[in-house]
């Protein structure tokens, strides 16, 4: 079943809450300051069944201005909303105010509800209604059905049950798949149970028991229960109104403005870029002016800097980066009401570009160009031009987030987008990792010359150690992404890679006629050394070399097998270090040992024994034991 959110809106003692009770039976009044004073100043909520069996959640909102705060609460779930306005007085300033939120907030399914029809008698009846129209010609509700009523008589309500039936049943529901999100409007404590929350589920489905993460706390927590109007439920759909028990959660870590999602879905960011208008007849906003922002539930302070001008008139549109007081969560796509920090004044309105992003130079025309694409382009658009704009690429389920759109739908852009040679996909720790083609190629290019530089100055070695080389070129991607990386690399035949080292493909270390008899007489010389071998610059100038060159001549005996490097400075003919080996575990077979008997068990001195036993110790083969070692390897 598909759950739609229904919403009143509407000046103050206009008769919201009395229609609500009027169609529901419900009084959403429910606390007594309200009951004293006969208006609405917290959310009231109640089912609403309709003819057809569909069932509603329906939100009645504050109407008074002073809280203006708490109607933003709420309208920012509704899918349909029911303008009321009393007959009795006609279009009001916060039917005005609520109706520039409603268009700010592209509502764009609704019903003007006339209410209080029998105070009055037919020909002002048709005057308030020929107002109400006008008011609303070139905002979302300028075609939007008016139908008088009166919650005393019952007059006009059966009407007025059938055309929000007739409408439900064309209005889109809430994606029930992808990830949850639920912002807060409510939060209590039952005795036994622990902290409640409440809000309208604007996607995905909860189950009990699912992890979920509080947005922007970052408290992670699990769903003990769930209740759905009021029944315990297993699941909790998207468009429902839903009242979630939390585990683990403390009632004075959360409040209303929080917002209650899949771990990992949603950023919380100080920095978002967005498109700003402001209503018609607003007082002009200079750069860097204080604001209040709202989105969902949450109302925050901070300045917005205006990106392509130095002030915005009213009946603007411009580009804009907010920098906000405390973390905002939001998505690309959603839509925030502004207010004036004082005094407090409905302003505008607009659309989250960019929910996390970097801080950007005003008037620079590539930023803008960039904004204008996520704002206007194709999904496809939008997708790739957040990856462009990661140079250190980016996995899918982040960008998925970005673009505002479920992993899947990503997925099946993106390998579109990579059979083209627009992207390369890299697995990467059940994910996948996107990287921009002409970012992919900048890293060949400079994996490229690092490799090729290397096999220049180290042609003996059989390539550059994989560890140095993403210290070198890759130390700002997450290293789990090094390997496919090469494997990618490795796939496409530009390079060989051990587990060890990396080379250019085709690339074989070639000795000259010269290196192979130095290598023979370096082989012969240690192994005659046996274990008082030379240290490495007596070797250098035995052979006449430059140390580097020795160095890498060493390098190479090791790598085959010839030679042992004991040390920095010590190397050791392997039949010398297996022959000493042999000796140390005869040795070991009697108990401790010192390194006084193993010099003299080898005919060596304490200059080149310690070296090889401190060797032995690092190797795990042996292990000291006071002033002596014992063998330890089987």
């Amino acid at each position: 079943m598909e759950y739609i959110i229904v919403g009143t809106a509407g000046h103050v003692d206009h008769g919201k809450t009395v229609l609500v009770k009027a169609l529901t039976g419900v009084d959403t009044d429910r606390l007594k300051e309200e009951k004293e004073r006969g208006i609405s100043i917290e959310l009231g909520f109640a089912p609403l069944r309709l003819p057809s069996g569909r069932l509603l959640g329906l939100v009645d909102v504050p109407g008074h201005e002073r809280f203006i705060r708490q109607m933003l609460a709420g309208v920012g779930g509704m899918d349909l909303v029911m303008l009321v306005v009393a007959a009795d007085e006609g279009v009001m300033p916060q039917t005005r105010e609520h109706l520039a939120i409603i268009d700010l907030l592209q509502i764009k399914k609704g019903i003007i509800v006339i209410t209080k029809i029998d105070l009055v008698d037919g020909e002002w009846l048709d005057l308030v209604q020929e107002d109400v129209r006008r008011s609303v010609q070139g905002t979302v509700l300028a075609d939007a059905p008016i139908i008088p009523v009166s919650a005393v008589t019952g007059e006009g309500i059966p009407e007025l049950l059938n055309k929000l039936d007739e409408l439900a049943a064309v209005t889109p529901p809430r994606p029930a798949r992808g990830g949850v999100r639920l912002p807060i409007d409510r939060v209590f404590s039952i005795t036994g149970f622990g902290t409640v929350v409440t809000g309208t589920l604007w996607t995905g489905t909860i189950k009990v028991g699912d992890d979920l993460e509080i947005l922007p706390q970052g408290i992670k927590t699990k769903a003990r229960n769930l209740q759905v109007h009021g029944k315990n439920v297993r699941e909790a759909l998207a468009g429902q109104r839903v009242a979630v028990n939390l585990a683990g959660v403390d009632k004075e870590a959360v409040g209303r403005g929080s917002t209650l999602a899949t771990p990992g879905l949603l950023p919380a960011a100080r920095r978002i870029d967005a498109t700003v208008k402001l209503l018609s007849g607003s007082r002009t906003i200079e750069n860097r002016s204080r604001i209040r922002f709202y989105l969902g539930t949450a109302e925050i302070l901070g300045r917005i800097i205006l990106l392509d001008r130095e002030e915005i008139k009213g009946g603007e549109n411009a580009l804009v980066q907010f920098l906000m007081e405390e973390p905002v969560v939001s998505l690309r796509g959603d839509r925030f009401v502004l207010r004036s920090y004082s005094p407090m004044e409905t302003i505008g309105g607009g659309v989250v570009i960019d929910p996390d992003a970097p801080r950007h130079r005003r008037f620079d025309t590539n930023v803008l160009a960039s904004l204008r694409k996520k704002l206007e382009g194709t999904p496809g658009e939008v997708l790739a031009q957040i990856i462009k704009e990661h140079r250190q690429g980016i996995n899918l389920t982040e960008a998925a987030a970005a673009a505002a759109m479920t992993v899947d739908d990503a997925r099946e852009l993106l390998h579109g987008m990579a059979a083209e040679g627009l992207f390369v996909m890299l697995p990467c720790e059940h994910d996948l990792y996107i990287v921009d083609r002409e970012i992919m190629d900048a890293w060949w290019r400079e994996t490229e010359r690092a490799l090729t530089d290397f096999h220049r100055r180290y042609p003996l070695r059989p390539g550059l150690g994989k560890e140095e080389l993403r210290s070198r070129c890759f130390s700002q991607i997450p290293a789990r992404v090094f390997q496919p990386l090469l494997e990618q690399w490795s796939r496409e035949g530009r390079i060989v890679f051990t587990a060890g080292t990396v080379a250019l493909a085709g690339f074989k270390p070639a000795l000259t006629p010269k290196q192979k008899e130095l290598l023979e007489a370096i082989a012969a010389y240690y192994r005659t050394a046996r274990w008082q071998p030379p240290d490495f610059k007596g070797a250098a100038a035995n052979f006449k070399v430059q140390p580097s060159e020795l160095e890498e001549l060493l390098h190479y005996l090791v790598r085959e097998g010839v030679l042992v490097k004991i040390n920095e400075e010590f190397y050791w003919h392997r039949e010398a270090f297996e022959e000493a080996v042999n000796v140390v575990r005869e040795l070991g077979r009697t108990g401790p040992f010192g390194l006084a008997e193993v010099r003299d068990a080898l005919g060596s001195s304490r200059k080149f024994i310690l070296p090889f036993l401190e060797y032995l110790d690092r190797l795990k083969l042996t292990r000291r034991q006071g002033d002596k070692r014992i063998f330890i390897a089987n």
